[in-house]
């Protein structure tokens, strides 16, 4: 399950509403900085960026692949770990904004994760530190330490134990 707080809305859909629940300037600093973290070639560039203009944390040697979108409108729920890379075209939110509610939720990647292209991480989950999450993966729902993980919904292929005795041969 995960972990979001729920706040409901009258009247039209939160979206709709959505600066009654975040400023507009915060999301048009956050969408400039963003989409120039998006492009730029400098890893050491976009984390200084995210850190210092997002407030998202951001471990040491961590890797964000171009096109890698954070939360526009609340960045600073999201923390990534060290020495973890995030791959090309990955969204990363820390909000849902529904028909008759927005939901918020911290996203915590830890150390030495692996995160394939175009996987979308939805809010309030944890991946665990040394996963690896398949590329096109929906990450719905925490991923346990050690673990490999795909699919949409997101699935266990095999958890650290396998990995450790001999899961999948995954160098051939």
């Amino acid at each position: 399950m995960r972990r979001t707080e729920r706040y409901p809305v009258k009247g039209s859909t939160s979206l709709w509403q959505i600066y009654k629940t975040v400023s507009f300037w915060k999301v048009a600093k956050c969408f400039i900085v963003i989409e120039i973290a998006r492009y730029t070639p400098f890893l050491s560039m976009k984390n200084w960026l995210y850190r210092t203009f997002l407030k998202m944390e951001v471990g040491e040697k961590t890797s964000f692949a171009l096109k890698v979108t954070p939360d526009t409108m609340f960045p600073e729920r999201i923390k990534v770990g060290c020495d973890t890379i995030i791959g090309f075209n990955t969204t990363i939110l820390a909000h849902e904004y529904l028909v008759n509610e927005y939901r918020l939720g911290d996203v915590i990647i830890g150390d030495r994760v692996m995160i394939g292209a175009n996987t979308t991480i939805l809010p309030g989950v944890e991946i665990g530190d040394d996963a690896i999450v398949s590329a096109m993966t929906l990450v719905n729902k925490d991923v346990p330490a050690g673990a490999f993980v795909g699919g949409n919904p997101m699935r266990i292929i095999y958890p650290k134990e396998n990995k450790a005795s001999g899961g999948p041969d995954t160098t051939k």
